[in-house]
């Protein structure tokens, strides 16, 4: 008997409607059996479109209402696949990531709350990462000091992402004032998130502060998706998380 999929909620909006198919479509490139229910919300139903492999939910445009929404009637120790809509995959090591999914569906010890697949940037230092070592999968986890690089896609457990979002302001001014609320944020004790020792999975940004990457711009124009009309002439640089520049796909 084939199990549900894992509900991945995507952080979005419908101005970045183009960019959110994107993404989708790279995990369908990269991983045609991925396991996951993406989860859209949406503001005007005629922004976005169906997919087999979506749910959509109406909400409103602000970010707190959005998070409502995407997490309505999922239960807090509940496992999901969280994927912002900035973010699409460039490689992934499904041989190696794959058994992770089998394990949290298998059930895991309930203090372990995140799984980040993508060691990258902070996730390098040692100031943000702490001795707890476990083992998942076949692979080797490191505990997470913080909730730093929490954007990157990774699977947690929803009350994961409802601690984190009780702790931002209800107005939000912009989105960087979640990464400020983050750089000070002392994360409980009894969440633990991990990542694998060993990086499994490179990621492309979608966007920096409202304009498409270079890269971002490049992997659409390649895949046959169209520039939104809001973009202007000038493309922010490319920004890669966990792949060296000069080997990052498109």
């Amino acid at each position: 008997m084939s199990r549900p999929n894992l509900i991945a909620p995507v952080l979005t909006f419908d101005h970045n409607a183009v960019v959110t198919r994107h993404m989708i479509a790279r995990y369908e490139a990269l991983w045609p059996g991925h396991p996951f229910t993406f989860r859209i919300p949406y503001q005007d139903r005629a922004a976005v479109s169906d997919h087999p492999r979506c749910e959509l939910v109406e909400s409103p445009p602000d970010i707190q209402g959005s998070m409502r929404a995407l997490l309505a009637g999922l239960d807090d120790d509940a496992w999901i696949y969280w994927c912002i809509d900035d973010k699409y995959p460039v490689h992934l090591d499904l041989g190696r990531i794959e058994p992770i999914v089998a394990a949290i569906r298998d059930g895991v010890p309930s203090e372990v709350a995140g799984v980040l697949f993508c060691r990258a940037r902070r996730m390098l230092e040692p100031a943000f990462l702490t001795d707890d070592r476990r083992s998942l999968g076949g692979l080797s986890l490191i505990g997470r000091r913080s909730y730093h690089h929490i954007w990157i896609h990774q699977f947690l457990r929803v009350r994961a992402l409802r601690t984190l979002f009780a702790s931002f302001p209800e107005v939000l001014a912009s989105p960087r004032v979640m990464d400020d609320v983050i750089e000070t944020l002392d994360k409980p004790g009894n969440l633990g998130l991990f990542v694998t020792e060993t990086s499994l999975a490179a990621f492309g940004e979608s966007t920096t502060r409202g304009v498409l990457t270079r890269n971002c711009l490049a992997s659409m124009a390649r895949h046959g998706f169209p520039v939104p009309s809001w973009q202007p002439d000038r493309p922010a640089d490319a920004i890669h998380i966990g792949v060296d520049r000069k080997d990052a796909l498109p």
